[in-house]
């Protein structure tokens, strides 16, 4: 409880404190401004030796390989430890670069400039992490709710405008922050990334999808694709958490590893029975670019909104089928030379 002094000697008395804690404070502060100065020479340094790291390792296992050629078996041992050290050297300086500011990306330069997003303690970069995942899960819960009392409760286009607002508002946010995690050391795969710029195109192309009647044609198919969708992307967090939870208690998954709209190698043990979810999900952004082109062979065809999500809806599918197919592929190939081996 604060005390309130009363009297004039209290007063008195209460002012010397607050200069002896007033010069404290002055203390620390400098203290702390020295300390931040020490800290960005330090951030400079290990910057500067990364750079010329990674630079002379190139060099140098260029060199190696030439050597290879004219050595007898015992150095070829000697170049082959030296190669693996080499190889186990960037996950190293990942790690380091991590927790050193960095250069903003093209994206992040256009839409923060130039300022450093880079979290410099775990506990930090771990928070803001749990927050994405929050906000994943608070607006794939939303908009599953959204979708809903459009598709079966409210048929105005104004209310369809809010809802497609809200889609390229989330997407947007989502790729802001999925690029400030990359800066902090999390590693997500390239698709999965890219996904979100085309879906924040799409949902800005049907918002722009004047009221006619293509758009109400349409309207029910995309509202239910995006109910499914939203209820598939509920089921991944739900169960990816999980079992990255599991997976980083085991040491086998980095702590900033985040869950995805889609799968990755580490979902194999565990969550293959979400494949057959994803890949209807797919065949449904198929089947919605083939309704779309298929409207624009109509004579009441007019706007280009129809060809445009036709298009993005198949490269959604060609990208999403093909990467999932991808993983399951190299899965099932190294399970294969496993029980070979």
């Amino acid at each position: 409880m604060l005390f309130n002094p009363t009297g004039l000697a209290e007063c008195l008395q209460e002012w010397q404190d607050l200069e002896k804690d007033y010069q404290k404070l002055q203390e620390t502060h400098r203290l702390y401004k020295q300390k931040l100065e020490e800290v960005s020479k330090l951030q400079d340094s290990c910057s500067s030796s990364i750079a010329r790291q990674k630079k002379k390792l190139k060099d140098l296992s260029k060199s190696l390989e030439e050597c290879r050629v004219i050595a007898n078996p015992d150095d070829v041992n000697g170049i082959d430890g030296i190669q693996e050290s080499i190889r186990e050297r960037p996950n190293v300086f990942f790690d380091m670069e991590a927790f050193l500011p960095k250069k903003n990306g093209l994206y992040l330069s256009l839409v923060l400039g130039n300022v450093n997003v880079t979290l410099l303690n775990k506990q930090s970069k771990f928070s803001y992490k749990d927050e994405y995942e929050k906000f994943k899960l608070y607006l794939t819960v939303l908009l599953l709710l959204f979708s809903f009392t459009c598709r079966f409760l409210v048929s105005y286009r104004v209310v369809d405008a809010l809802f497609n607002f809200l889609l390229v508002w989330y997407y947007c946010t989502l790729t802001i922050r999925e690029s400030i995690l990359i800066n902090n050391g999390t590693k997500i795969k390239g698709w999965w990334v890219f996904q979100h710029y085309v879906s924040t195109f799409l949902s800005g192309v049907m918002l722009t999808w004047p009221d006619g009647e293509l758009y109400q044609l349409f309207r029910n198919q995309f509202l239910s694709y995006s109910m499914y969708i939203n209820f598939v992307q509920f089921l991944q967090y739900y169960y990816q958490s999980g079992c990255l939870y599991r997976l980083r208690a085991l040491g086998e998954r980095h702590n900033m590893d985040l869950t995805v709209e889609g799968f990755q190698s580490w979902m194999w043990r565990g969550l293959t029975f979400l494949l057959p979810f994803l890949f209807l999900g797919h065949f449904l952004q198929l089947y919605n670019g083939i309704t779309l082109f298929q409207m624009v062979q109509l004579p009441e065809w007019k706007e280009w909104q129809v060809l445009m999500c036709g298009s993005t809806f198949l490269v959604l599918f060609i990208g999403n089928f093909f990467t999932t197919l991808g993983v399951v592929y190299h899965k099932y190939m190294d399970q294969n030379k496993a029980k070979a081996l």
